[in-house]
């Protein structure tokens, strides 16, 4: 395995034309659902697939990084510089026969490449929202508002969505070529999500565009809505480096951990950011107290988190605002905390470990849909009302 160049750009063409393959289906599956649509509805159906599509990749990531199949093809982009585990197969027989235990089999390669497959195809999927995106928005341009053209979203969007993914690429070859390094792998997650928050803008943006409206909010309680966005992106990257560290199992109880309501924890070591897989920065073993620091803080932090969620929830059941986002967030906290137990006391089953991943995902999802399906009041517009609402009272 040593021997095997870690990138190997030959079967990048067969690869591309894979996910051309992947791509085809559902670009076929929207013109026919949408060909007698506006071209605005045909955009928003071709952008909520590809949503749809991205999240089942983040979901496949999770099953691919907690199957260990991440070096089950120990280069990039092919597999031993083929398009497909079919051509490797002499290669991976003879890294299996060498450690039959991993990290290179005939099924982690398939796994490993499937994901390749199907981020390829998603890839394809963006770079025709983008261009497709751009024409629209440049007949708009020239029909001019005035004349009644169809709003549409600015290009921008799907563009830096573009080179998004682009990034996020880069980041799923060097998981490969730097052996699955922490940091890397806890910034391709994070990338992940970060792709399926500018989907869920852009669906939403479309929405508004074919008439849905946009829901007024506090400015109390739209601040409320970015700071429960900033904590879960910030929980699902203590998330993820307790996964890639793999850190699930350093406390097996619950609520206390080890016996202890504060076990013995090395915070320095535990966050120590730029490191290799299982080893410190000075290249000493990680201890077992640098994995329960990493695991104890992301459970303490998941506390305050479900509180801050209740209180989001709360606060807008009682404006009635909106109501599909709110419902989501409850039930979604409730499987994060369902999953995240079964993980600590059912020994971090794999179908659990997925879940839990995927409703990170979604939460964060459904929070951009509903920061963009709502704004608050200009401040003018607030004091107006305000002023209004005195004069009622006193009268």
């Amino acid at each position: 395995m040593d021997t095997v160049p870690l990138y190997n750009l030959s079967p990048m063409l067969r690869l591309m034309g894979m996910g051309l393959v992947v791509a085809v289906g559902p670009l076929a599956w929207v013109w026919l659902r949408s060909r007698d649509a506006s071209p605005a509805r045909r955009l928003q159906a071709l952008t909520l697939l590809t949503l749809f599509l991205t999240f089942d990749l983040v979901l496949f990531g999770a099953f691919t990084r907690l199957t260990d199949s991440g070096l089950g093809c120990p280069d990039w982009p092919g597999c031993y510089g083929q398009a497909s585990p079919v051509g490797a197969r002499a290669a991976i027989a003879i890294a299996q026969e060498a450690l039959p235990s991993g990290p290179v089999t005939h099924g982690k390669a398939w796994v490993e490449m499937i994901h390749r497959y199907l981020a390829t195809g998603v890839g394809v999927l963006i770079i025709v929202l983008a261009l497709a995106t751009w024409l629209q928005w440049r007949r708009h341009r020239r029909a001019g508002a005035a004349a009644g053209a169809p709003a549409v979203v600015h290009p921008w969007w799907p563009f830096a969505t573009l080179v998004w993914v682009c990034a996020q690429g880069a980041f799923g070859a060097l998981t490969v070529t730097m052996k699955l390094f922490p940091a890397i792998v806890t910034l391709h997650l994070l990338g992940g999500v970060g792709l399926l928050v500018l989907l869920a803008v852009q669906a939403e943006r479309y929405r508004q565009a074919v008439g849905a409206p946009v829901e007024s909010l506090t400015h109390g309680l739209r601040t409320l809505l970015w700071v429960v966005a900033a904590m879960v992106a910030l929980q699902i990257a203590l998330g993820g480096w307790v996964s890639t560290n793999y850190a699930v199992l350093a406390c097996s109880t619950f609520p206390m951990c080890q016996g202890s309501w504060w076990p013995v924890m090395d915070f320095a070591q535990g966050f120590e950011l730029w490191r290799p897989l299982g080893v410190s920065g000075d290249g000493t073993q990680l201890e077992f107290h640098a994995l329960t620091a990493i695991h104890y803080t992301h459970r303490l932090f998941a506390y305050a988190l479900f509180v801050a969620v209740g209180v989001l929830a709360w606060r807008l059941h009682q404006a009635g605002r909106l109501a599909a986002q709110r419902r989501w967030l409850v039930l979604l906290t409730l499987l994060q905390l369902l999953t995240g137990l079964s993980n600590v006391i059912l020994d971090w089953p794999l179908l659990a470990a997925v879940l839990h991943t995927g409703g990170a995902a979604a939460m964060m999802t459904v929070l951009a849909w509903a920061l963009c399906a709502s704004r608050a009041p200009a401040l003018g517009t607030a004091a107006a009302e305000g002023a209004s609402g005195a004069r009622g009272v006193t009268a």
